[in-house]
């Protein structure tokens, strides 16, 4: 029986893999991570380790994304998909609560909340700062009890990333690659031609409690320099860079650039970005009647700044071109967070260059913007 501290680390073998998943299924956790569908590494229920995509990687690059074998048996070589966890803790629809006809009015019942406790397996750097972002947006000022259900029953267990895609550029953003803070357990993987191993870091008691019966060896010196290294070498890898530098002003003071109407020529306006982004939360609400007119419930569901009715008022969108919308996005992302929230709306993960059909890169939109003058006259 382990009894451990936060801070400690130990180290797993990969054949107690199997051990781990069993000890958090027994604490009652509904374990999901990475698992292959449909051509993609998307996240999904693991039930037991073959679930995971075990000697797979990634390709990735602007509107590029391919499933290669690798040379090993690597558990987590590969980097982020199309899902996000947010669609674990803000489901793409959801009923908020239904209402029943009492003689001339309605009386509203609240929707009862699942009782699922989650284990998150295999997320990055990155992806726990999205859930930081996260809860700032839901359970912070504004505080939606859905989320904060679902959040405070949540285990995170964190994976150093091996290598980085081709798209992304955490280290920009001060988010990765390294795991640092915000997780229960984290988990380096570490494969040599004589060992294949974890390196396992307890980051809260919660963690702790669920290695009690797993198999688990000490963490000696090399074992944390072999985890620093792998890091380290996934730092100095990034497939892309943006510079952050008076990046609100920047983006503010340009409502004008003639960049935004180029990029809006090849915008398809398809959601694509915000629907894989860890990070946005555009979302709507509709009202579905019975037949009989004596129930009613209310429903939420995503939806996206680049839909020209998410704006619309009096019959009429505020947001009529897509040159505007794509500002409104991009300008909210990296600019305008900061004002709401105090933080970047980006996380560096990449995805949404990866998943964009045409392969819009953000960080050269930027660099765009920083590099070419504005219209003379343009309007700050």
């Amino acid at each position: 029986m382990n009894a451990l501290t936060v801070g400690e680390k130990r180290t797993l073998e990969r054949k107690d893999l199997a051990h781990l998943l069993s000890a958090l299924r027994s604490a009652g956790y509904r374990v999901v991570g990475p698992t292959i569908r449909d051509g993609a590494i998307v996240y999904g229920e693991i039930g037991r380790e073959e679930d995971l995509p075990i000697g797979w990687t990634d390709r990735q690059d602007a509107g590029t994304y391919r499933l290669e074998r690798r040379t090993d048996s690597a558990v987590f070589g590969f980097n982020v998909g199309p899902h996000s966890w947010k669609k674990y803790l803000f489901p793409s629809r959801e009923r908020l609560w239904t209402a029943h006809k009492t003689g001339t009015s309605f009386e509203i019942a609240p929707e009862p909340r699942e009782e699922v406790a989650f284990a998150f397996l295999g997320m990055r750097a990155c992806e726990l700062a999205g859930l930081d972002v996260s809860d700032r947006v839901f359970d912070g000022k504004v505080h939606d009890p859905g989320y904060h259900a679902r959040r405070t029953r949540l285990l995170r267990i964190a994976v150093q990333c091996g290598q980085a895609g081709g798209t992304c550029f955490c280290v920009s953003m001060g988010t990765g690659p390294a795991v640092r803070r915000g997780f229960d357990l984290a988990l380096t993987e570490i494969l040599s031609p004589a060992r294949h191993y974890f390196l396992v870091e307890v980051g809260t008691e919660a963690g702790a409690a669920v290695l009690v019966d797993v198999p688990l060896g000490p963490a000696e010196g090399p074992d944390t320099e072999a985890a620093n290294e792998i890091v380290a070498r996934t730092a100095a890898s990034m497939g892309r860079t943006l510079n952050v530098d008076g990046i609100h002003d920047l983006l503010l003071s340009n409502p004008e650039h003639p960049r935004w109407e180029i990029v809006a020529r090849r915008c398809l306006s398809c959601t694509n970005c915000t629907m894989v982004c860890p990070t946005c939360f555009c979302h709507t609400t509709e009202e579905v009647p019975d037949l009989g007119g004596d129930r009613v419930e209310r429903w939420r569901r995503w939806d996206s700044c680049f839909n020209l009715e998410f704006t619309s008022l009096h019959g009429s969108s505020v947001r009529k071109s897509g040159l505007s919308r794509y500002r409104q996005w991009l300008t909210h992302k990296l600019a305008g967070w900061y004002d709401q929230f105090d933080t970047s709306g980006c996380i560096g993960c990449g995805r949404c260059i990866t998943w964009c059909p045409v392969g819009i890169d953000i960080t050269e939109e930027v660099a765009a913007i920083r590099t070419v003058p504005s219209k003379p006259g343009a309007k700050p």
